[in-house]
């Protein structure tokens, strides 16, 4: 009793605790915020690349590149093809969309530590409004690339560094974060054509949107209590710091014998408490035996997202049901807005159901890919709304996937190993995105050839 005094003597304050009652509910909704801003100008900037492309005359580039941007964001495009479908797979704009994201989400982990989370946000910040404004304010399909470009460095940054952040608040932030992101595809999407509808031009929409960046900047500076341990603006390397949580307090004054006993070494991978030093950064060895370790949660949402974005990217376009009152187009909208609801609930459904057997999500998924491979192969679903509800199973799968993963990670990863372990794992979505884009080519093209 005397050793565990000491250490708690030691402990940062928990932001749950102490001055603020309130200070759950403001990390929780601190959380929600800055999920919902860091996705949502992801979410609306291809439609809007689309739009103020419309209006630059730049030549055949120009051309070609609206044409697979109208793609991306109609999913209509008729040719001889008994599909009706695009020859250009709307898989190149996600792509493009998604490389970015992958490389900081593979090569940020083993630096971006030495960052303190204060820059790291006004980075995404900067990076958010630099994508608006150069999309709304180009003559030139090259700047609305870039602002597409900056708009998903802004995301991956911003995701592995807050999915990092969490670790030094209660793990309940992490159904915030969820939620969040989850909304940010229908907010986004609903909030864009809303304010196109009501006439006001792509451009001024866009310049209108410069307020998330800012909302997410106030999310974190003002509304988020944060534990004295939060390296904010000064990184302090001579030890682990993200003790703050309610959960570790719990751990360590041995409230909870069940995760003491964890954190004595059943479940933390790849060290067991006698291995690791307790003191100073993670070297590069102990780095990569955190990653061996987290194998067995990327490769299910890998293959999750893998399998997702298939279906999104490579079939959504070519399940297409002639005699029905939607065009082409509207069916396609649906099927875009069904997934993003399916998303939005189960990302927001941790408090209620946690799942530990990922595979049966990834397995699930895959499931839902072969089915609906050959349902466009031979046509052979009677009407679309069973494709509709076979799109909302595949949001709530995806959702579940990505917020019971992080929701492991966290619960059982050591709690020196996990604000590493939560950004390098973030890499698995991104992976599986860009494999499910390459993958979607020649399965387009050859359906598009029939």
């Amino acid at each position: 009793m005397e050793r565990t005094s000491s250490v708690n003597a030691d402990l940062p304050h928990s932001p749950d605790s102490g001055h603020s009652r309130w200070a759950p509910w403001r990390n929780w909704i601190g959380f929600w915020v800055l999920g919902l801003c860091n996705n949502f100008g992801y979410v609306v900037m291809l439609s809007a690349a689309h739009d103020i492309l419309k209006t630059q005359e730049s030549g055949n580039g120009t051309a070609s590149t609206s044409a697979t941007l109208t793609v991306a964001v109609h999913g209509n495009s008729s040719n001889s093809s008994s599909y009706d479908c695009n020859p250009v797979s709307t898989a190149a704009v996600l792509l493009a969309d998604i490389l970015p994201t992958l490389v900081i989400k593979l090569l940020a982990p083993f630096f971006i530590h030495k960052v303190p989370y204060g820059f790291r946000v006004l980075l995404c910040v900067a990076l958010a409004l630099a994508s608006f404004v150069l999309v709304s304010l180009s003559s030139a399909v090259w700047l609305s690339i870039f602002g597409v470009i900056f708009a998903s460095a802004s995301a991956g940054l911003g995701e592995l560094s807050f999915l990092s952040l969490s670790v030094f608040f209660s793990r309940d932030v992490l159904e915030g974060w969820g939620s969040g992101t989850g909304g940010a595809g229908v907010a986004g999407a609903l909030v864009y054509a809303g304010l196109i509808q009501a006439g006001i031009s792509a451009r001024v929409t866009l310049l209108i949107m410069l307020v998330i960046p800012v909302a997410m900047m106030i999310s974190y500076f003002f509304l988020l209590v944060p534990p004295p341990s939060l390296p904010q603006w000064k990184r302090d390397e001579t030890g682990y710091t993200a003790l703050g949580s309610e959960e570790t307090r719990r751990i360590i004054d041995g409230s909870d014998e069940e995760e003491q006993e964890n954190t004595a070494g059943h479940i933390l991978f790849p060290f067991n408490v006698t291995e690791v030093r307790s003191t100073g950064p993670l070297t590069c060895a102990e780095r990569l035996h955190i990653i061996k370790g987290l194998l067995r949660f990327v490769f299910p949402l890998g293959l999750v997202y893998f399998a997702e974005y298939f279906i999104n990217q490579g079939l959504m376009e070519l399940l297409f049901f002639r005699n029905f009152y939607l065009s082409h187009a509207e069916q396609y909208r649906w099927y875009q807005t069904l997934y993003q609801v399916g998303v939005l609930i189960s990302r927001s459904s941790l408090r209620c159901v946690k799942i530990k057997k990922l595979w049966i999500l990834a397995l699930l998924q895959v499931a839902n890919a072969v089915f609906l491979l050959f349902a466009v192969r031979y046509q052979f679903l009677p009407n679309v709304w069973i494709v509709f509800v076979i799109i909302l199973y595949e949001g709530l799968l995806g959702g579940a996937a990505y917020v019971n993963t992080f929701y492991s990670i966290s619960k059982e990863t050591e709690d020196r190993h996990r604000e590493f372990a939560m950004a390098a794992a973030s890499v698995g979505d991104s992976l599986g995105i860009a494999l499910a884009g390459a993958v979607s080519f020649p399965v387009h093209r050859y359906f598009c050839s029939l």
